[in-house]
């Protein structure tokens, strides 16, 4: 009696999966037959009804391979192929249409049904929903590629390259002076600074400054705070009347600067989060609060022109300089820290975060995962940010209006004032 449930269960999970494999071919198919529309009965090569049945196809073909003889699955398979492209071939005789899509979707289709019945349907119905997806913006996507420019597609394909390439081939084991020298955690530190920068780049460059200074404010910030200072405080110095609302700006790009502190800090020691969230906040709150009153009293709907961040958003030279930049910052800070202390830890921040607070905060919250005291670590991320945050409001003052300089520098020294006393009382 059990055997018999047990082979009724099986029966009954098989039926599902093969009704999972008809429904991932229709749902392909009506994209398909959606595209077609305009198309009469006959003239289509494969719609709705079609997919649906190669995808119960599919399913069969996982069915009869487990079940009666390994051969079924590539007979089924290249059946499929023969009729794809004799049915493409004969559409190309009075249809010229080179693209091999519809012929590429329904080969998919036959491997999610197989897929759905073989291993797990679940895995099947996603990637039959992300083809789907792609398949119904075609437009979309062509326009984001005639969009593309050549330096972009180039900064994407080393994005990949340092990633998926380099990363796995460095040596994952401690080096250096006090083991603080990981060539692959190091790597990876700069993968991250890098899609960072890489996100930000993009997400402001789809919109642009039509949603406004704060929203361009908020993505550049990602890429560059720094450049976005420097461009902002020209044009206050160039226009005056925008002074405030470019204050606004630079304050919420400065601000956006800790949100990503937190991130790093969560991607490599959680541990440390307790200690560094509190200082975090209130920084963000005393220069986010401040920009939103700010833009209150001044804003207006005058456009900007947008920040020049980088001619590439990510450029090889720069991921090696960063990368040359963590390792000096680790060994310095092993080294201090043996001479001088907690004292030779806060002036290498404070020293490090006039130029850059990602590579300090980045190698700090990294060796606190060791031999760095937590309190320790956070007081110096937070002494390397607000350093950083003030040399932007020395460019404010220095560059732009004397409004700018005020409205940005009161901001940033609360915030710095308070960022310390929180994480030193704390």
């Amino acid at each position: 009696m059990d055997d018999v449930a047990v082979q009724f269960l099986n029966n009954n999970q098989t039926t599902l999966r093969l009704a999972v494999a008809l429904l991932l071919g229709a749902i392909i198919g009506l994209e398909r037959g959606w595209e077609a529309r305009e198309q009469k009965s006959g003239e289509r090569i494969a719609g709705i009804r079609t997919f649906a049945l190669v995808g119960l196809l599919g399913g069969v073909a996982a069915v009869l391979t487990q079940q009666v003889t390994e051969w079924a699955f590539p007979v089924l398979l290249i059946s499929v192929v023969a009729m794809s492209i004799a049915g493409y071939s004969e559409r190309l005789d009075h249809i010229r249409n080179f693209s091999i899509t519809g012929m590429i979707s329904l080969l998919l289709t036959f491997c999610f049904g197989v897929l759905a019945v073989a291993v797990d349907p679940v895995m099947a119905a996603a990637c039959a929903v992300i083809t789907a997806v792609i398949l119904d913006n075609k437009g979309e996507i062509h326009g984001w590629v005639n969009k593309l420019k050549e330096h972009e597609l180039d900064a994407a394909l080393k994005l990949l390259l340092i990633s998926v390439v380099m990363l796995p081939l460095l040596p994952n084991e401690p080096l250096g002076p006090g083991g603080v020298l990981n060539p692959r955690e190091i790597w990876w530190m700069v993968v991250m600074i890098a899609s960072i920068s890489f996100v930000g780049y993009f997400a402001m460059k789809v919109a642009g400054t039509r949603k406004g200074i704060l929203f361009t404010s908020l993505f550049a910030g990602l890429s560059s705070s720094t450049a976005l200072t420097l461009h902002f405080s020209r044009q206050s110095a160039s226009n005056p009347p925008l002074s405030g609302q470019l204050a606004a700006g630079i304050l919420i790009a400065c601000g956006t600067m800790f949100p990503r502190i937190l991130a790093y800090c969560f991607v490599i020691n959680r541990d440390l989060l307790p200690s560094l969230i509190w200082p975090v906040l209130v920084m963000t709150a005393l220069l986010y609060g401040p920009a939103l009153l700010i833009w209150k009293k001044y804003g207006d709907h005058q456009t900007i022109s947008a920040p020049s961040l980088n001619q590439n958003p990510l450029d090889l030279t720069s991921a090696l300089v960063f990368g040359l930049l963590l390792t000096l910052i680790l060994v310095l800070g092993e080294l201090l820290k043996t001479w001088l202390g907690d004292a030779g830890i806060y002036v290498l921040a404070a020293s490090s975060g006039i130029a850059d607070v990602d590579a300090i905060t980045l190698s700090l919250t990294r060796m606190s995962t060791e031999q760095l005291a937590a309190n320790t670590a956070v007081i110096g991320i937070v002494i390397a940010a607000a350093t950083n945050n003030m040399v932007k409001a020395g460019m404010a003052w220095g560059i732009g209006t004397r409004q700018t300089g005020l409205l940005v520098g009161i901001p940033m020294v609360l915030s710095l004032v308070a960022g310390i006393a929180v994480a030193w009382w704390q």
